[in-house]
Formats: structure tokens, C-alpha cells, sequence
């Protein structure tokens, strides 16, 4: 019977030194160690800026001064980036080969994940011819915004 007994306690120590050492692994993951919190928030969450946008401004007369124009920002996510045609690529977007070479390895060494400005600016016309090609582009999306303008008198 005593060897019984030992052999009991034996194996409800075993049980109990593994439960503590589950229970002290969770407690340092969950509450002492931010980096899997970190990892998760930059994962789940893309955060964006909406630009505001200007009223009409009209001088005394009635006169129109200053309106509103849309813009344009075509963004990249480095991580998203599958081989694409870029002599189309860079004939849609009126821009040179070297320029997305550099422009990529910029967003490349900014974060893998996160996204960054590939082109600023682009116009309506732009915009459009892109938009009609985009889905051959994974990784790139484009970010409006409005812009004041002053009127030409």
C-alpha cells in the first residue's frame, strides 16, 4: 500500500508542477509581455486619414474664390505585392520604371504590412485610367482626398 501512496503523490505533484508552470507561461503572455498585443494590433487595424474637406469660399459678391478639387493618393502594401507588368503599370500612371523600383524598396524599408504613399496627387484622369486596371495590381489601392483650389478670375 505504501508503495501505492507514494506513487499518488508522486503523480499529483507532476500534475500540479505542470498546471503551475501552464499558469505561469499564460500569466507572462497574456499580461507581462506586449509584444504578441503589438503584433496583433498592427495586424488587425489599418488605420486611415480622411482628409476634410473645404468649404466654398465666395468674396463679398458672390464670387466664387475657393473650391474643392479631388485628389488622389496611390498607396502600396509591400506584403500584398505579386509580379505585375510595369511598362503598363507605368503607362497608366505617367511615371518611369526607376520611380517604382525606388518607391518600393522605400515602402519595403518603411514596414512590410503597413501601408505607405507610392504617388501623390494623381488626377481625375489618372485615377480613372487606373481604376479600370487595378485588380491586375494586388498590394495598391488609391486614397482620395480633396484639395482647395482658388478660382481663376
Amino acid at each position: 500500500m505504501d508503495s501505492f501512496a507514494n506513487r499518488r503523490h508522486i503523480i499529483r505533484f507532476v500534475i500540479i508542477l505542470i498546471g503551475l508552470i501552464y499558469t505561469i507561461r499564460l500569466l507572462f503572455l497574456q499580461v507581462i509581455d506586449s509584444s504578441y498585443k503589438l503584433s496583433a494590433s498592427s495586424n488587425v487595424l489599418r488605420y486611415v486619414t480622411q482628409y476634410p474637406a473645404r468649404g466654398l469660399i465666395y468674396d463679398r459678391n458672390g464670387k466664387l474664390l475657393v473650391y474643392n478639387e479631388a485628389a488622389y493618393d496611390v498607396m502600396v502594401i509591400p506584403h500584398q505585392l505579386t509580379a505585375f507588368d510595369t511598362t503598363e503599370f507605368c503607362q497608366i500612371l505617367e511615371i518611369t520604371k526607376d520611380y517604382v523600383d525606388e518607391s518600393i524598396k522605400k515602402a519595403r524599408e518603411f514596414s512590410m504590412y503597413n501601408s505607405s504613399i507610392f504617388l501623390k496627387q494623381i488626377s481625375s484622369e489618372t485615377y480613372a485610367k487606373f481604376q479600370e486596371k487595378m485588380y491586375k495590381y494586388p498590394g495598391f489601392y488609391v486614397h482620395a482626398r480633396t484639395l482647395a483650389n482658388t478660382h481663376r478670375i
